[in-house]
């Protein structure tokens, strides 16, 4: 068994920050349909109906992506402090041996054999 004592906060935060922005490139076409609803439905009342939902369509992305690196780092903080007060994660690993190499295709000497 090997036990995960500490993680790096700052390595967790960068991949949980492009997660959650990743995420927020999946929901963004939600928001663009919603606002493209808006715009449809209040015409008459307000101009800038459908433009709450553009501008909310850009901005998730990148506000996604912040919230889930600050979501990580506390994340990554929490853990290092429970992992030290009871323990950090349990894993066991297989080694596997490495796959067998092809072996190297002769090639034929460029000098000539007397």
């Amino acid at each position: 068994m090997h036990i995960v004592k500490s993680v790096g906060v700052l390595s967790i935060a960068k991949i949980m920050g492009l997660i959650y922005a990743c995420l927020g490139l999946i929901f963004a076409p939600l928001f663009l349909l919603f606002g493209l609803l808006g715009a449809i439905a209040g015409q008459g009342r307000s101009p800038f109906a459908g433009i709450f939902g553009i501008v909310l369509a850009i901005l998730m992305p990148v506000m996604y992506g912040i919230i889930g690196f600050i979501a990580g780092a506390i994340g990554g903080l929490l853990y290092n402090l429970f992992a030290k007060l009871v323990g950090g994660f349990e894993l066991e690993l297989e080694l596997r041996p490495a796959a067998p190499l092809a072996p190297y295709p002769i090639v034929p000497s460029a000098t000539p054999s007397i």
